[in-house]
């Protein structure tokens, strides 16, 4: 059996959390996957009832409960429509990891998760060799002579799975680890700032945009070398204890800097980084200090949104529209903010489109692993997107603009894809210097 006999008992959906739902159904027309597919054990109602089935030894697991449970998004809509305070996502990734306890993968399987989960995400050696040599692949011209030619398409799921590539950025930003990137003007502020893993190498531009606005808005901030990936991804599969030992590694080398934010740009790292408590809820030794750690973390928009935010900025003719990234708007309950953010920026117009809070179908690495699905609410998502007739679409989670990238060249009208956080950095490069 895999896992300790204490991970067996915690990690797993606990019966206080499972006896919040009413079965009301009030979840279901939130949730992508029902909606899609119209089928009860699909929506998180029918998941949940498959949980407590499980939970009471009245069905095992089997091929069917994680075929059901693997399809969730785990996009916690559901969350926001429950009148009854179910915390889905907290019963979605006990559920996973109560999966990973009891059954054994194949060898394939966890050969790739053991270089995917333990060995590349927390090395920064690892991803920038990948960076290197995703760098190659894109400057030689093989990704685009893939692209043009047509030749993916003999490769099946393969050549779709392409589409959903990230670019490698170099240099990346581990480059700028162990750095402190002084406050323009006078200091407000002192955060800290956390680069993720892929978002390191695939998006290090958005990360020194991230640095621009923060210094900016009075903010001193560091970038500690002693961070690591935050473990969402590993949450979301289910690997619990290997992210406890990289919420440990954050959690140690952040809690006592003396900041007063530990931020991110990234929608599905803060919504786990939030939630390193629930990780550690019988672990005396880190209760207290996950919990500490958390409440310091907030996200991007979050925070600049509290503060008095610097509006010398210059104009941005531009109308965009806004998609809410799903662990921002339904984990951390965030959505005015980033609008506050895009109304602040002189020229630009937001319009809004319908279902801005729908999945996008991203989900971490959702698009890869479930990549029928991902790709069917994508096309229902850029429906909505082109009838804006948004120039730009803006986000708040670089998973979503992967995603919403791939959706603008498959189905868009020519669009875009930035984080608010981009926007706003452009909006103050253009600004006359107030010197």
């Amino acid at each position: 059996m895999a896992g300790s006999e204490l991970n067996v008992l915690i990690d797993k959906p606990q019966q206080k959390d499972l006896d919040r739902c009413v079965h009301c159904g009030l979840c279901l027309n939130a949730c992508p996957t029902y909606r899609e597919l119209g089928i009860e054990m699909d929506s998180p109602r029918g998941r949940i009832y498959q949980m407590n089935q499980v939970a009471n030894g009245l069905a095992p697991i089997g091929e069917s409960y994680i075929q059901h449970l693997e399809l969730c998004l785990a996009c916690r809509a559901c969350e926001t429509a429950c009148p009854s305070g179910v915390q889905y996502g907290r019963l979605i990734e006990a559920a996973r990891a109560g999966i990973e306890n009891k059954i054994e993968r194949p060898a394939g399987v966890r050969f790739l998760r053991w270089v995917v989960f333990r060995n590349l995400l927390p090395s920064p050696t690892l991803l920038r060799i990948t960076a290197v040599m995703l760098w190659c692949y894109q400057a030689l011209g093989l990704k685009a002579l893939a692209r043009s030619t047509g030749l993916l398409k003999l490769f099946g799921k393969l050549g779709r799975l392409e589409q959903l590539s990230p670019e490698a950025q170099l240099p990346t930003f581990f480059k700028q680890y162990g750095k402190v990137f002084p406050a323009e003007g006078k200091r407000r502020y002192r955060v800290a700032l956390l680069g993720g893993c892929i978002a390191n190498i695939s998006f290090a531009r958005l990360n020194e945009a991230t640095v621009r606005v923060l210094q900016k808005n009075g903010c001193e901030v560091v970038v500690p070398d002693t961070q690591t990936c935050c473990g969402a991804l590993h949450v979301h599969q289910g690997l619990r204890d290997d992210a406890r030992r990289l919420a440990r590694q954050n959690i140690d080398a952040l809690t006592e800097g003396g900041f007063d934010a530990i931020i991110t740009n990234a929608a599905g790292c803060g919504s786990t980084l939030k939630e390193y408590h629930d990780l550690f809820e019988h672990d005396p030794g880190y209760e207290e200090k996950s919990r500490k750690f958390s409440n310091l973390v907030k996200d991007v928009n979050e925070f600049l949104a509290s503060i008095d935010l610097n509006t010398n900025m210059s104009p941005l003719k531009v109308t965009v529209t806004y998609q809410d990234s799903c662990h921002l708007a339904h984990g951390q309950k965030i959505r005015v903010p980033p609008r506050k953010l895009l109304r602040a920026i002189p020229g630009l117009t937001l319009k809004e489109m319908a279902g801005a809070d729908l999945c996008c179908g991203s989900a971490g690495i959702y698009n890869v692993l479930q990549n029928d699905m991902a790709m069917a609410v994508l096309e229902r998502k850029m429906e909505n997107v082109n009838r804006t007739g948004a120039e730009v679409v803006v986000t708040a989670n670089p998973g979503c603009m992967i995603q919403l990238q791939a959706g603008a060249c498959l189905h868009g009208k020519g669009q875009t894809v930035k984080h608010v956080v981009e926007m706003l950095d452009e909006a103050y490069r253009g600004a006359p210097s107030l010197t």
